[in-house]
């Protein structure tokens, strides 16, 4: 290796974020961003780090896809048997963090949790592929297992049960929508000197925006 890991660093020099650019709903922010990583072909834009604690208050952080987003909030589906949903079961607190490497932008989400509907997780569910929609039936997510073949024959079993049906949901898997009340807007600059926005929430309708040092 010529370079040590503390070498590695690079200076962001592509933009800047000032208080006059922001729009004053971060939703409506967001969306701009996220239309703009959209549009830069980034590879899974939705990709994001989902933080939650376990109960005994220890940090537990993994990748989701956001699969919905609105005024309401961030919405991913899961297990709720999994280790995630089990911890927001707990504790629905979580935090989101979204990071656009070749944007130089990173947006951090906090905020309660709560399942989405019904018809909303049904609907989502409906528009998975066959074999998706037949993975939440074969894995007890976050469960030890002997081996793959597990997965694999049970996913067998289900395709041939189910060929020709339709395919519903199971009541365990459905959505969470994460209903933020801190959004902040993080834009590289050069020498560190990093634009950092942060909009909390202060009534329903109404957003406070500061400005952080990096």
């Amino acid at each position: 290796m010529d370079k040590t890991i503390a070498d590695l660093r690079k200076d962001y020099t592509l933009q800047g974020f000032s208080e006059t650019e922001a729009d004053s709903n971060p939703f409506i922010q967001f969306r701009k961003w996220f239309e703009q990583a959209l549009a830069a072909q980034l590879t899974e834009p939705n990709a994001m780090t989902l933080a939650t604690t376990t109960p005994d208050g220890k940090p537990s952080a993994r990748i989701v896809l956001l699969k919905d987003f609105d005024l309401r909030g961030f919405v991913f589906y899961t297990n709720y048997n999994s280790q995630k949903g089990q911890e927001l079961a707990e504790n629905p607190q979580a935090s989101l963090v979204f990071w656009w490497a070749e944007l130089e932008r990173q947006v951090r989400v906090s905020g309660r949790v709560e399942k989405v509907s019904e018809n909303e997780s049904d609907a989502y569910f409906r528009s998975r592929p066959l074999n998706s929609r037949l993975g939440a039936w074969a894995s007890n997510q976050s469960e030890v297992i002997e081996s793959r073949k597990v997965l694999e024959q049970r996913l067998w079993e289900l395709q041939a049960e189910y060929e020709n049906q339709d395919v519903q949901r199971p009541h365990h898997w459905g959505g969470l929508r994460v209903i933020p009340t801190e959004i902040e807007f993080w834009q590289g600059r050069p020498s560190r000197l990093h634009d950092r926005l942060r909009y909390t929430l202060l009534n329903d309708d109404n957003w406070q925006i500061e400005r952080l040092s990096p």
